[in-house]
Order: C-alpha cells, then sequence, then structure tokens
C-alpha cells in the first residue's frame, strides 16, 4: 500500500469546522465569501486551500447590541446573508440541512455550509423560534453564550452578581433539549455552566457537541471541559471540538489579553463617545482595535491546539473529538494558524506525533459526522 503524503491525507477527508462567526463581517461589512478578503479568516479562497469541507456558521446574536425581538430578527438577517452567498454563488456553496446534504455538497466540490445558532437568548424566550430556525435551516443550537438566558446558566456570567441563576438548566430548557432531539437539531454545550452541562447530558437522548471548546486541564477557563465533562461527553458518544483561541488554549495567553485591553482602555471609551448612536460600528471599531494589537503579543503556536487534541483523545478517546476553530470570532490566532488556509498544519503535525491516519481523518471530521449522521440524518 502506498502512503500518503500529509498533504493527500488531508485533501481526501472530510475535514468539518463546527463553529466560526463569518456571518456576522459578510452581513455587517458587506463582504463577499467567493472575493477573498484581508478582514476574513475564512472565505472560499482561503477554505479551498486548507481544504475545509464543511463549515457550521454561527447564527451569533450580541445580547449586548441586540435584545427581545431585535434578537430575533437579528438571527433570521444572518441565515439572510448566508442563503444570499449560496444563491450567489451555487457552483461553491451548497447549504446542508442533513448528513446526505453535507455528502452530497462535498461530492460536488461545494462548501457544505450549516447553520448553529450560538446562544438560547436568540429565541427570544419563545420555544416557537426555535422551531422556526430549525425550519430556516439551524441545525445546531448552542444552549447558552457567554450570558445566562431564559434556557440555562452561562459559564460566562458566573461570578456576576447582578445576574439572576438559575441552577443549571431551567424547565424551559429542559423542553428545548427535549425538541431539539426530537426535531433533529444537536445539542451544542460549548458555554454553559458546569451544571448546565450535567443537566444537558442528564436528559439528551442523541450526541451533544461542545462546537467550540477545550480541555480544562489544560487551561483553567471556564469555558472549557473538565475531565468529567470530557468523559461525559463520551458516554454520550458526543465529540469535543478544539477551539483555537489562544485564551482557552493557554493559561499565559490571558494576562496578555488583559494587559492589551488595559492599555486600550482610554481608546475604547474615544470610539464609544464617537459613535453613540451606531453600537454596532462601535463594536466593531474596538474589535479591531484588539486585534491589532494582539497581534503584536508572543502568542502561542498553532501545535498546542494539537496539545488539546491529544488530551481529549487521552480522557475520552479518538471517536470524541473534531474542530471548532471560532474563526472571525476570535480577536487572536495562534502563531501559525492565521486562517482556515493552514489547516493541513494540524494534519501534518498528528502525523509527526504519530497519530494513525484514520485516527486523523476521525479528528478532522470524520467524528462529527458521525454526529450528524445520528442527528440531523433525512
Amino acid at each position: 500500500m502506498i502512503k500518503l503524503t500529509d498533504e493527500e491525507l488531508h485533501r481526501q477527508a472530510l475535514v468539518i469546522d463546527t463553529h466560526a462567526d463569518t456571518l456576522q463581517l459578510v452581513l455587517d461589512e458587506k463582504l463577499d465569501l467567493a472575493e477573498g478578503s484581508d478582514k476574513l479568516e475564512i472565505d472560499l479562497p482561503k477554505a479551498a486551500v486548507g481544504g475545509l469541507k464543511a463549515l457550521f456558521f454561527s447564527i451569533w446574536v450580541d445580547p449586548k447590541l441586540y435584545s427581545g425581538q431585535k434578537a430575533v430578527d437579528r438571527a433570521f438577517g444572518l441565515i439572510g446573508a448566508l442563503k444570499t452567498q449560496a444563491e450567489r454563488h451555487p457552483d461553491s456553496i451548497e447549504i446542508a440541512t442533513t448528513a446526505t446534504g453535507i455528502e452530497r455538497a462535498v461530492k460536488s466540490g461545494k462548501l457544505a455550509a450549516l447553520m448553529g445558532v450560538e446562544g438560547g437568548h436568540a429565541l427570544n424566550g419563545n420555544i416557537e423560534n426555535l422551531y422556526r430556525l430549525h425550519n430556516e435551516g439551524a441545525r445546531y443550537l448552542t444552549i447558552t453564550w457567554s450570558n445566562t438566558n431564559e434556557l440555562g446558566d452561562s459559564s460566562g456570567d458566573l461570578k456576576s452578581p447582578s445576574i439572576k441563576h438559575h441552577g443549571g438548566l431551567t424547565e424551559m430548557g429542559r423542553r428545548v433539549v427535549s425538541e431539539m432531539n426530537r426535531i433533529g437539531m444537536i445539542v451544542d454545550i460549548s458555554h454553559v455552566s458546569d451544571q448546565t452541562f450535567n443537566d444537558v447530558l442528564g436528559i439528551t437522548t442523541k450526541p451533544v457537541i461542545a462546537s467550540h471548546s477545550c480541555a480544562r486541564a489544560l487551561c483553567d477557563h471556564p469555558r472549557n471541559l473538565t475531565d468529567d465533562m470530557l468523559t461525559s461527553v463520551a458516554r454520550n458518544r458526543g465529540v469535543v471540538c478544539i477551539n483555537f483561541y489562544p485564551l482557552f488554549l493557554d493559561n499565559g495567553f490571558r494576562k496578555q489579553k488583559d494587559e492589551v485591553d488595559t492599555s486600550l482602555k482610554e481608546e475604547y471609551r474615544a470610539i464609544d463617545e464617537h459613535s453613540p448612536d451606531d453600537p454596532i460600528r462601535a463594536s466593531s471599531e474596538k474589535d479591531r482595535l484588539q486585534r491589532k494589537f494582539l497581534a503584536k503579543t508572543e502568542s502561542i503556536s498553532y501545535e498546542r491546539i494539537v496539545d488539546h487534541i491529544e488530551y481529549v483523545i487521552k480522557i475520552a478517546g479518538e471517536d470524541h473529538v473534531g474542530l471548532g476553530s471560532d474563526f472571525d470570532g476570535i480577536p487572536a490566532t495562534p502563531r501559525g494558524m492565521r486562517s482556515v488556509a493552514d489547516l493541513p498544519k494540524l494534519t501534518k503535525e498528528l502525523r509527526h506525533r504519530g497519530h494513525r491516519d484514520e485516527t486523523i481523518r476521525k479528528i478532522l471530521g470524520g467524528n462529527v459526522m458521525r454526529v450528524c449522521r445520528e442527528v440531523i440524518s433525512e
């Protein structure tokens, strides 16, 4: 048998990324995925270079900018932005809502575009909006983002005394999980509090994903999963998809980020004062400024992503790990992993560390595809 090169193995694998915030920029900056842009870490040209076959585009609504019905409208606006891209570029993008749809798009040489709603606050407390989002093509829902909502507690605000917490998953959250199991929608447990995680895993009948999370043993951040949580995901037949944000990969990056944010406080305040009636623009400008300064810090290497992959394999097994980059939604990326075009480096590094080709195929997308076949099959 002729051994494949690293590049051949990567090209032949079904590479799936379970989380990217690209649509925010496409909609707000009026960008086109086919044109390629320095503002985007994922676009069609870069995806082709990186061998990306399928992507879950995040339908994320910033709770600081949108609330109530406006949050719901924003979610559907993002869905509309993806559909517009698919209509403009029918030879390059195909929206997929089932495992079969993913396979069909990939076979025809197109990027299989899926959608995941990041944060139950986008439902605005109304389960009918879950059905509406599902009907429009959304195929996972992250129970919470960094904010506690009507479905359950988030890991992002547990220490805030001004936030009313539920003690885990709420009754509405339990109903939403059950309905997602019934209608064919993947439950995503990234961002949730530990108790919300335990509650979800206690009632779901289908495999879950952590669409963009890392291992807490390697980076002590509440967004990451403990060993017990990793074991629970394995028992559930789910998949933990590793986030590329250095803040969740390595403890040392937190100090660097805190220093940057402290140094930019006055600039942030000036931006807010300059755009008092345009919070979306102000948020975008602050994000660009933060990215510019974080790029000057001594970031960690992309090899740290592989450290987390290997740790999840050690605790949960090789059938329960995948990739969830969080590209276009994070203010910094690891050194050597500037965009989706750099994904082949992960295959090369995994091979260098002695992992079997079959294991690498599972990591790159095979494990996520297994969950899709079980949860969003025809």
